[in-house]
């Protein structure tokens, strides 16, 4: 089978990231970003990052920018990461000189839209009971305001009370008024396949969310999570993943809150028990059959904010030291280590300087470090390090505050091992 290249678009949400980790390591894809926002987390995370200007979709211009673009950089799959880029590029397919990995437009067009999925599905799934703002009452609250359009909790509220309603009316009256549902929320992870077939529907709680974020989720089993899916998957025709989310009313019955096309970003839950997503839909997309395999065991996904950081210098030469710093407390400090492959990638030399009390090449045979160096000093007297260092594009890691100083004195970047992130 050929390599595809696969366009992640845009690259830096956190469903663009979830697709990214999904696909880095697979060898029929090669991976690139690039969002239509300069400020991304695209180029700190792509190794094939596309740095080329490009227009929002609401601009006149996109399409045939856009087709440009795709066609310098031989694209074929094209991942789109947010709902309205989904609906946008699906519905231009014809003009694309790349495949869209998404289900057809009109299925992103009805989940594109709340109150269009609430009319869609009515009679088949439990959807949430809209009002009239006129004609709300006092005892009626608390109710649940969303815009029709949106995603995220972006421009959602509680309202306790009818001053509340009006303000947020008068904000924007074409928001969706609706009952308010006290209970658990839980999203449920689907792939559809190009015959229609549905063949995942895993349930996960929701129980910490930031921004519309599951920060922290846990697999759920519930049969009427893969009931729901069936009804919802006949209904309209999906194609690769996609999601759901439903939330309990005051009596626990599940209510739906949206649909969407899709790759959820805590997804990586289902991909962490085997049920890659994003490699599922590439693999279809390319008209290929595809199994699911999962392995059947509870498991908890827990997100938080990663540094990524942009050094503003070229090194091609990093010193390092060992003791208490590459190996702290009689463990690996794994993150110094994936920094120290990484530069391996890059063919950047590396030199471990040491005043470790003992045979220095067998302790890092026991650590099974042996070989990772290109040279090792094992210095034996208090002379400084950075005696041993050259001055020009190289970078000096070490635990000591004394040593790090040194090399600074002399012109060499220093860093402790806390500011090492991959």
């Amino acid at each position: 089978m050929k390599v595809k290249n696969a366009l992640i678009f845009p690259c830096g949400s956190e469903c663009g990231l979830e697709i990214h980790q999904a696909l880095q390591y697979e060898k029929y894809v090669i991976v690139y970003g690039a969002s239509s926002e300069p400020n991304n987390a695209g180029p700190f995370v792509y190794e094939n990052y596309i740095s080329d200007p490009i227009p929002y979709i609401s601009a006149p211009d996109f399409i045939p920018s856009f087709n440009s673009l795709l066609k310098r950089h031989s694209i074929d799959f094209i991942f789109p990461t947010l709902d309205s880029a989904a609906l946008y590029l699906t519905r231009h397919q014809k003009e694309l000189s790349a495949t869209v990995v998404s289900s057809p437009y009109s299925t992103n067009y009805i989940c594109r839209s709340k109150k269009r999925t609430y009319e869609h599905l009515n009679g088949l799934v439990r959807t949430p009971t809209l009002y009239d703002p006129d004609s709300i009452s006092a005892e009626m609250f608390p109710l649940f305001i969303k815009p029709d359009i949106g995603q995220g909790s972006q421009g959602t509220a509680l309202i306790k009370n009818l001053s509340m309603l009006q303000h947020h009316i008068s904000c924007d009256g074409k928001k969706l008024v609706m009952e308010y549902l006290p209970g658990k929320e839980y999203t449920i992870d689907c792939f559809t396949n190009r015959h229609g077939k549905l063949l995942f529907a895993g349930g996960r709680e929701r129980r910490r969310i930031k921004a519309g974020i599951a920060v922290n989720s846990v697999n759920a089993k519930d049969k009427r999570f893969v009931e729901w899916a069936k009804t919802i998957n006949d209904s309209m025709p999906f194609r690769g993943g996609w999601f759901f989310q439903v939330k309990e009313d005051k009596d626990g019955e599940f209510v739906l809150m949206e649909a969407a096309t899709r790759i959820a970003g805590t997804s990586a839950l289902a991909r962490n028990r085997g049920v890659n997503l994003p490699l599922l839909s590439f693999y279809d997309a390319m008209n290929l059959d595809v199994s699911i395999l999962e392995n059947d065991l509870e498991n908890e996904i827990d997100r938080t904010f990663v540094n990524r950081f942009r050094l503003g210098y070229e090194f091609d030469t990093v010193y390092c030291d060992f003791d208490d710093c590459l190996v702290i407390r009689n463990k690996i400090n794994t993150d110094l280590l994936h920094f120290l492959y990484q530069c391996l990638n890059e063919k950047k030399q590396l030199i471990l300087l040491t005043r470790h009390a003992e045979d220095i090449e067998k302790t890092l045979t026991q650590y099974r470090l042996g070989g990772l160096f290109d040279k090792v000093i094992h210095i034996k007297d208090k002379s400084s390090k950075a005696k041993y260092m050259k001055k020009d594009q190289s970078i000096f890691i070490d635990d000591s505050h004394h040593e790090r100083l040194d090399a600074v004195k002399k012109g060499i970047p220093s860093y402790s091992p806390c500011t090492i992130r991959h």
